[in-house]
């Protein structure tokens, strides 16, 4: 009759395991779904330079070159 209990008790844990994981499963889903949906890729133009992503833009090149002084 111990033996029974103890099958019961452990039939019991692993349906609460299973039905958490699938709580979680569900919600690790919605929240990339919905971090998808609202990426904007509309951002990036087509005068970018390749390799960027839009949020970097290119700077013109400076006057003086590494280690020289500022002239002003």
């Amino acid at each position: 009759m111990n033996n029974d209990l103890n099958w019961s008790n452990r039939r019991h844990t692993h349906m609460t395991l299973a039905i958490f994981a699938i709580i979680g499963a569900a919600a690790i889903v919605a929240v990339l779904i919905a971090t998808i949906h609202h990426v904007d890729t509309g951002q990036t133009g087509r005068d970018l330079p390749p390799g960027t992503i839009g949020l970097a833009h290119p700077h013109p090149p400076l006057d003086r070159g590494p280690g020289e002084p500022v002239n002003k």
